[in-house]
């Protein structure tokens, strides 16, 4: 039996002594693509955060494991040195860095090797033309009076430079146009294959009208409440999430 890329059994988080997440389960093969959604306040983002070890939540029951290795009490740099990254819904500007010395740097940091200036500027040159980014954001510190689109596209970039096993997208889409979904989606398309996984937290539907995910999750008040396929997306946004409300 082969064992699941990431496992998470029976989690339980809070935060400030609220508990947000009760008791949640999920599996995930390597390949596959789940999209988690729900309602605001469910735990999402919560999940996302939890998942890249984010010291301001606490896990007081359950565990999590990614290809074979407990990582639960690891701090976020051992997670992404194992291969997770996290796509976020804020995505902060950082003034003094440029965005490319920035993506040399972490990848050196995750692949515990230097990449060459000429050959990391070529494969990023290559990466921004695919997201239909100009060339001169390279120079600017990081995403430092970016629009909320070029934030997004900023960090799938980023997850296209770094490769990471296990991307989580933490409602990347939201607040974009339809242009903009497009180029985020060409993105997620060229970085997902056989050999990697994708977890999608989104509100709505909008990217999965470019992805076709393997499995729908609803999480509501804590816990994943039902899981299914796409067919799923169409339910949610037709009867929405009142009737999994205790």
């Amino acid at each position: 039996m082969t064992q699941p890329f990431l496992k998470i059994k029976d989690l339980q988080v809070q935060i400030e002594d609220k508990q947000i997440l009760k008791g949640l389960n999920l599996e995930m093969k390597e390949g596959e693509i789940h999209v988690i959604m729900g309602p605001n306040g469910a735990g999402k983002s919560t999940l996302a955060n939890v998942l890249m070890g984010h010291p301001k939540y606490q896990v007081i029951a359950g565990d999590i494991e990614f290809r074979g290795t407990d990582i639960t009490t690891l701090k976020p740099h051992e997670r992404a040195q194992l291969g997770l990254y996290l796509s976020f819904q804020y995505p902060q500007e950082i003034a003094g860095i440029t965005l490319e010395n920035f993506l040399r740097s972490a990848k050196g940091a995750i692949d515990q090797k230097q990449m060459k200036v000429l050959e990391f500027h070529k494969l990023l040159k290559a990466k921004m033309e695919l997201l239909e980014m100009k060339p001169e954001y390279a120079e600017r510190y990081l995403n430092h009076g970016f629009s909320g689109g070029e934030k997004k596209k900023s960090e799938i970039l980023q997850m296209l430079i770094l490769d990471p096993k296990l991307a989580i997208m933490d409602e990347t889409d939201s607040g974009l146009d339809v242009d903009a979904v497009r180029v985020v989606a060409k993105g997620v398309k060229e970085y997902h294959h056989g050999e990697n996984s994708m977890l999608i937290i989104t509100h709505h539907r909008s990217l999965l009208e470019y992805i076709e995910p393997d499995f729908v999750h609803f999480l509501v008040d804590g816990r994943i409440v039902e899981s299914g396929g796409s067919e799923l997306v169409e339910h949610v946004e037709q009867a929405g999430f009142a009737a999994y409300k205790a």
